[in-house]
């Protein structure tokens, strides 16, 4: 006999502890003898004692129920296994002679044989049946549908076929632990003939209209020694570059970046392609896309200048005449008789009730904007509250901060207020310098690129490197440079500069703080930039267009919808977070995502409520095609709209089923080891069988049989309370 529910040592001691206390102070008032007392308390005990073993579920076990074992045999259907590298024959053809060699064996005679196909779903099928054409290849889910299929039954083992390539998002490792012994056989080869693939496709997304970001592939090639080939970039199908990389050695990747400018207003799509060769094995991976989505239009941003001056008009004028961007300005003017600051303030009609006291206290106000520029602002303008709030406004909203000019940093600066840990230098430890990083000694006043300055997008002035690298050498010095401290973990610093005596300071920060960014110039008049330059020079312009377009690039909006960076057709999921104008999640709220192609076919889904965070939805589309499709999301709460929202959708960028196409024989080892079993070769099927057959035993199914909800136990029961009753009267008790 065993139990359901045991208990530990010490609990079955607390129960009869418990059981013993209540039934002998049951009788502790009743005019009895210590005997009578005794027999009652024994019987009472005894009823209680019995509830508590009907509880923990007494079971007993009968004889194991021995079954003949059931193995089943997995082959992939996937279209890799189309591949003719398996002794000159397809991939596929291989393994239906491994499975008729399987289902025909003579070893392990009592294991009863069931052939099924996996790819895009698990199938029983006939080895005429067996054909590689399914799109994806799936172990991880069908090693789990196995266990379902199967339960209750004795699983001797499976033996799976495969050459090891998976796409299907489970973790094999994880599928295969939970489950039988697996028997791995590889099918393929693990040193492919020769082949060519583009490897990933990645971009960085446009700041600003036309200006320009970067495509960067990496491609590996084999069975070619290490011979130049060709990358070609393809701007929406239409070839735009090309480029000639030789590997180190064969097998080893290589990589190379394209600097685009991308149209304007719409999703780009960018294919990096190798050309084709007549003896290469799999020419269905030499081609990788990556979609650059538009720039976000009509950032909402917020300029504060601490005091009227040409830099505060050049910087708006400049901001201003960005179609892109929402430009709302305060100006402080001076204090009125009570003391108070004074305010002249440009907004939209109506919009500007809330700036007349300065930067907004008022949560809802300051989260409407996704940047906020503090220009020459003395850090004793701010109060506590709006220096709280702006640290909010960076790390909770996901907004982004821009402070520059020398009247911010100068005595204390920001030095104690909540805004020192939102900025990327140092604003307490002036005297630690910036250590140099840039190929030329930094001069005076100019600008001079750092590694990371020469990368990023706020710094590309230019439409190609060496251009921006001109421009920049152009540029007009400063007037001054505030001196900061260096930069804090994690931050970057974008350009730097010498000071008097020639010590190097920081010009350009930038810094991540939870869901925002944050930038500080410590230049001043940059104006000059603009003033003693050409007229037809825009570098001051495109500079603090993009550095504004930069910080605010990730505010989202208070509905966001998040798309993969690439998906195959089928069942696609989109992820939606839904939050007020306060930006605080919002549970129950109602999802609806719709995908929109090229031809105006539309598919609809409702979001579901996710396990994790509040405010987190998914909903999962069918899309049948490749392509480029739009995706809209919109949230209400009950009858309140919260927002909607928009994203573009690559399809089919890439065929992730002939990525990398040798055979993968260690995946096929982790599985079989997570699994108990062993990745074995062809030949040794017999052995292989015969240990699973020895293994039978081990999973033959124990039954169990309830034993406390049988009539006996209940009449058990009965008769002790019953008893009790009936000595109780006896006794003269009620």
């Amino acid at each position: 006999m065993t139990f359901a529910n045991t208990l530990p040592w010490w609990g079955l001691l607390a129960a009869a502890a418990g059981c013993g206390l209540v039934a002998w102070h049951a009788y502790g008032r009743a005019p009895l003898h210590a005997a009578q007392r005794a027999v009652l308390s024994l019987l009472r005990f005894a009823a209680l004692a019995w509830v508590v073993i009907c509880l923990m579920r007494p079971m007993a076990v009968a004889r194991p129920e021995h079954r003949d074992g059931i193995l089943p045999v997995l082959v992939d259907v996937s279209r890799s296994m189309s591949l003719p590298d398996a002794d000159g024959r397809p991939r596929i053809q291989q393994a239906r002679a491994v499975a008729a060699e399987i289902l025909a064996s003579s070893a392990a005679p009592t294991l009863k044989r069931e052939l099924l196909a996996f790819g895009d779903r698990l199938s029983p099928v006939s080895l005429e049946g067996l054909a590689a054409t399914d799109a994806h290849t799936n172990i991880g889910d069908a090693l789990r549908r196995v266990r379902e299929r199967y339960r209750g039954e004795a699983v001797a083992g499976v033996v799976l076929l495969s050459d090891g390539g998976d796409n299907g998002g489970v973790d094999i490792e994880e599928a295969a632990a939970n489950g039988p012994p697996v028997i791995a056989i590889g099918i393929g080869s693990a040193s492919p003939l020769r082949d060519r693939e583009v490897l990933s496709v990645t971009s960085a997304a446009a700041v600003l209209d036309d200006a320009t970001t970067e495509v960067t592939a990496s491609a590996v090639e084999h069975g070619y020694g290490n011979s130049p080939f060709q990358l070609r970039l393809l701007e929406n199908g239409k070839p735009i570059d090309v480029r000639s990389v030789t590997p180190a050695r064969d097998g080893i990747p290589v990589s190379t970046v394209f600097t685009v400018s991308p149209p304007r207003g719409a999703a780009t799509t960018y294919t990096v392609e190798v050309p084709g060769s007549p003896d290469e094995l799999v020419p269905e991976n030499n081609d990788r896309s990556v979609v650059v989505p538009p720039p976000r239009p009509a950032l909402h941003v917020l300029l504060v200048e601490g005091a009227p001056g040409f830099e505060h008009a050049f910087l708006e004028r400049a901001l201003s005449n960005d179609s892109a961007m929402r430009i709302d300005s305060i100006i402080r003017k001076g204090k009125d008789d009570r003391g108070q600051n004074t305010f002249y303030v440009q907004a939209a009609a109506g919009g500007g009730d809330e700036l007349l006291g300065g930067v907004p206290v008022n949560r809802a106000s300051l989260f409407a904007y996704d940047v906020v520029v503090l220009a020459n602002v003395d850090a004793d303008e701010l109060n506590p509250a709006r220096a709280d709030l702006l640290r909010a406004f960076v790390a909770e909203r996901g907004g982004g901060l821009l402070v520059l000019g020398a009247r911010g940093f100068e005595r204390q600066g920001f030095r104690g207020t909540a805004l020192e840990s939102v900025l990327p230098l140092d604003v307490s430890n002036r005297s630690s310098g910036v250590a140099p990083a840039a190929n030329t000694p930094p001069v005076m006043n100019r600008v001079t690129l750092t590694a990371a300055g020469e990368a990023h997008p706020i710094m590309q002035i230019g439409r190609s490197p060496d251009e921006t690298k001109r421009r920049w050498a152009a540029i007009p010095p400063l007037a001054a440079v505030s001196s900061l401290g260096a930069a804090r973990p994690g931050s970057s610093v974008l350009a730097l500069t010498a000071g008097p005596g020639g010590v190097t300071r920081a010009l350009v920060a930038v810094h991540r703080l939870g869901e925002g960014r944050a930038m500080v110039f410590t230049g001043e008049a940059s104006w000059r930039w603009r003033m003693m330059l050409p007229a037809d020079d825009h570098s001051y312009d495109r500079f603090w267009r993009q550095s504004v377009r930069w910080l605010g690039q990730n505010a989202p909006p208070p509905v966001q919808v998040s798309v993969p960076s690439a998906s195959s057709a089928g069942d696609i999921s989109i992820d939606v977070v839904a939050r007020d104008k306060v930006f605080v999640p919002q549970r129950g709220a109602t999802v609806d995502v719709q995908i929109i192609g090229a031809d105006g076919a539309i598919a609809s889904a409702r979001g579901r409520a996710e396990d994790g965070p509040p405010g987190h939805y998914t909903a999962t589309v069918h899309v049948a095609e490749p392509g480029l499709y739009r995706v809209g999301a919109s949230a209400r709460l009950g009858s309140r709209d919260l927002g909607a929202a928009t994203g573009s959708l690559l399809v089919g960028g890439a065929d992730e089923e002939f990525r990398d196409p040798r055979l993968d024989t260690g995946a096929l080892s982790r599985i079989a080891r997570a699994s108990g079993g062993a990745a074995i070769a062809a030949r040794d099927i017999p052995a292989a069988l015969e240990r699973l057959r020895v293994g039978i035993p081990a999973v033959t199914l124990a039954q169990h049989q309830d034993l406390w909800s049988k009539p006996w136990s209940f009449a058990i029961l009965v008769a002790l309370l019953s008893t009790e009753w009936l000595v109780r009267r006896r006794l003269g008790l009620p």
